[in-house]
């Protein structure tokens, strides 16, 4: 059962986002792309106030580099689809469980270091190249909420 609303061409705009934004990264990088942007959804705290749908948070202003390159203008793959669907469906994976965060730091040849806080949020960890960032319950009370 979906955790956020998602009509089929969310689904396509949100496989889209995951394969332009972290496909170098693997079917778990891209679900960790995934389990952000559900979460900003949810979240209804920090930059994301009002953010309700995916459009809106695909969408929202400087969210996401990858909207700036081609990759996300193409079709969506099957495969994209089916991870974008089990991250709806509220499967989220460490360190993207409860973050509202992630970004790439260095180089693309050349990672650098995860700085200890992003936008006022504590590092929740790495997956390979990518850093990923989440409040703490406080701030952000509805991601740490079950569903």
């Amino acid at each position: 059962m979906a955790v956020v609303k998602a009509r089929d061409q969310d689904i396509d705009m949100l496989a889209r986002l995951l394969r332009a934004e972290a496909e170098a990264e693997g079917e778990k990088g891209m679900l960790l792309v995934g389990n952000v942007g559900v979460n900003r959804i949810r979240a209804n705290c920090s930059d994301f106030k009002g953010i309700r749908t995916i459009p809106q948070m695909i969408n929202q202003p400087h969210a996401f580099e990858a909207l700036q390159h081609g990759l996300y203008y193409q079709k969506a793959r099957d495969r994209d689809r089916r991870l974008a669907r089990r991250a709806v469906n509220g499967e989220r994976s460490w360190p993207g469980k409860f973050s509202l965060w992630y970004f790439r730091p260095g180089s693309f040849e050349s990672p650098g270091p995860c700085p200890p806080t992003w936008y006022n949020q504590p590092f929740a960890g790495r997956w390979k190249k990518h850093c990923f960032y989440e409040p703490t319950a406080e701030e952000c009370e509805n991601i740490y909420n079950t569903f």
